[in-house]
């Protein structure tokens, strides 16, 4: 059976965001907030060392690769299928809206997240203290360099839209820089870090992890993967965090020890640890989703309906008729009630 040691180690760490090698753990720095007091602790390495089973990493990555390959034959020598956190939730969620046309365009309120994330990597890397907004200006500012879908909508932001995009991600900066205690560099910090397995073939998983703090020492796993969200909970958050703690374990060879959801606006963070059960419910899940993606794009399966949370921007629910009983239904209309699906930062 897979096993977890938890051996005592020769020094003990406070956590990935500050370490140190005393015996004791030092009192927290009192000029921490008591909700940055709460973040560190609830992120914070425990005294005993994790460290993975070697062999059943072996497996889990034999399993994937196996899975993989079994559905890489049915998917067809000139197709490629690219598998991200969103496509798994939302296939396993509900297929017609899975397959339904995607007519994203670009918003404010949509670009938020991204504006907010690139201030919140040039914080991390920033000396000084910058304030928040300044830190979103220079995040627009090279956004708008980019070549890219979300570089021209900044690029032509109207003088409004281009005030609410401000003022959007300027808070969710102001929020993360009031919840997280101040990052120290040997903690690693990261911001979008991208992952993905394997590096080559017809069907990759792939991710991109809103921040990182920090990385294994041998076989002894010491990364944090954390998800930012402002709204509330979703049910499938704690899957997504499993899927991307899945794929930094197939890419490494080491899992991290903890995942995170970090609501800004109630300012908690929902950890979980890590565990051999984690990592083969979310290889089990993955496969399923990547199984049922083929079956329905690729085999010419008609996609099936399940009504959820997703009901409410869907956009073929106005002909769904399980949709349209769901939204008439206790909360069906209700944007605020529980499960509605949070957003990224």
């Amino acid at each position: 059976m897979a096993q977890v040691s938890h051996s005592p180690p020769a020094s003990h760490h406070l956590g990935t965001l500050a370490p140190v090698t005393d015996l004791a753990a030092p009192p927290l720095d009192p000029d921490l907030t008591p909700v940055q007091r709460r973040t560190l602790e609830a992120l914070r390495r425990g005294e005993h060392p994790v460290v993975f089973d070697e062999t059943f990493v072996s497996e889990l990555q034999a399993d994937a690769a196996t899975g993989l390959a079994e559905l890489a034959e049915r998917l067809g020598s000139d197709k490629r299928l690219y598998v991200s956190k969103h496509g798994v939730a939302s296939v396993l969620g509900c297929e017609a809206h899975h397959v339904a046309p995607d007519d994203f365009t670009w918003t404010p309120a949509r670009a938020r997240g991204q504006v907010a994330h690139r201030a919140i990597q040039l914080l991390l890397n920033w000396r000084g203290d910058p304030a928040p907004a300044d830190l979103v200006d220079e995040a627009l500012s090279r956004l708008a360099d980019e070549d890219t879908g979300l570089g021209a909508f900044v690029a032509g932001l109207t003088p409004g839209d281009d005030a609410d995009l401000r003022g959007m991600a300027t808070e969710r900066v102001t929020k993360f820089l009031e919840c997280f205690p101040p990052l120290d560099r040997r903690s690693n910090p990261m911001t979008e870090a991208s992952l993905r397995y394997p590096v080559n073939g017809p069907i990759q998983l792939a991710a991109k992890v809103d921040l990182v703090i920090g990385r294994p020492a041998g076989r002894e796993s010491r990364k944090v993967i954390v998800d930012l969200k402002s709204g509330r909970a979703a049910l499938h958050h704690r899957e997504d965090l499993r899927f991307y703690a899945l794929v930094e374990t197939l890419r490494t060879d080491v899992p991290p020890r903890q995942v995170a959801t970090f609501y800004l606006d109630a300012g908690r963070a929902e950890p979980e640890d890590v565990t051999p059960h984690v990592l083969r419910t979310a290889l089990r899940r993955t496969l399923d989703a990547v199984e049922r993606m083929i079956e329905l794009q690729v085999e010419g399966r008609p996609p099936r309906r399940s009504p959820n949370a997703s009901c409410r921007w869907c956009p073929v629910s106005a002909d769904c008729e399980p949709g349209q009983a769901f939204l008439a239904g206790p909360g069906g209309d209700d944007r605020h009630a529980a499960g509605f699906d949070a957003t990224n930062v």
